[in-house]
C-alpha cells in the first residue's frame, strides 16, 4: 500500500542512499596491453585527413575504402617511405604500399581536391595492383600531398640513378683489373717458356 506521508517517503529515500561501507571487488582484473601499430620505427613526413577510393575493375566503378588519416612514413634505418591509411574509427588499414620512383600521381579530372595513382598495395595481406583516388578537405591539402609524394619519388629516382652509375663504374673497374691480371698471368707464363728455349739453344750450341 502506497504511503501519502512525504516525511516517510524522505526517510525511505535516505535509507536507500545510506552508505553501508561494503566494498565490492571487481570480478575480472584487466591488465594493460601494449598495442603496436608497426609504425614505431618510422617518422611521419605527412599526416592528413582524407577519404580513399579504390577502382573496382570488375564493376568498372570507384568504391570507398574508408575515411581517416593518410600518412607518409619514413623508416629510420632503411630510409624507405611507405603510404599508410587507416579508417578513423576502426583503425583498419585502407592502403599500405611503398612509395617508389615509378609512382605517378596526378590530379583527378574535374576535382582539384582529389588525385589518383597506381601502386602495388598490401592492405589486404597480399600484393595487388590497385588504382587509388584520394579526396582531401581542401585544395591546399591535396597539393601538399601531391608535392610531397613527387618530391619523394624524385629523390628516390636520383638515388637509384647514382647507385646504377656506381655499379657500372665498379663493374668497369673490375673488368679492367681482370684484363690486367690476365695479361700479367700470360706474361708470367711466357717468361719460363722463353728461359727453357734459351737453355735448349745453349745446350745445342755446345761442342
Amino acid at each position: 500500500m502506497a504511503s501519502n506521508d512525504p516525511d516517510r517517503e524522505e526517510e525511505a529515500v535516505a535509507g536507500e542512499d545510506e552508505d553501508t561501507g561494503a566494498q565490492i571487488a571487481p570480478i575480472v582484473t584487466l591488465s594493460e596491453v601494449a598495442v603496436t601499430t608497426g609504425e614505431e620505427e618510422e617518422d611521419a613526413l605527412l599526416d592528413l585527413k582524407a577519404k580513399l577510393y579504390r577502382f573496382d575493375k570488375e564493376g568498372n566503378q570507384w568504391k570507398e575504402r574508408g575515411t581517416g588519416s593518410v600518412k607518409l612514413l619514413k623508416h629510420r634505418e632503411t630510409g624507405k617511405v611507405r603510404l599508410v591509411m587507416r579508417q578513423a574509427k576502426t583503425l583498419k588499414i585502407c592502403a599500405n604500399h611503398l612509395v617508389i620512383p615509378s609512382i605517378k600521381i596526378q590530379e583527378h579530372a574535374g576535382n582539384d581536391r582529389s588525385c589518383v595513382w597506381h601502386a602495388l598495395d598490401f592492405a589486404d595481406g597480399e600484393l595487388k595492383e590497385e588504382m587509388f583516388c584520394i579526396r582531401f578537405v581542401s585544395v591546399e591539402n591535396c597539393k601538399k600531398f601531391m608535392e610531397t609524394v613527387e618530391s619523394i619519388t624524385e629523390t628516390l629516382g636520383k638515388s637509384e640513378e647514382k647507385e646504377s652509375e656506381d655499379a657500372s663504374a665498379a663493374a668497369g673497374l673490375l673488368g679492367k683489373l681482370s684484363v690486367a691480371e690476365s695479361k700479367t698471368e700470360k706474361a708470367s707464363e711466357e717468361a719460363p717458356a722463353a728461359s727453357v728455349k734459351a737453355e735448349e739453344s745453349s745446350e745445342v750450341e755446345k761442342p
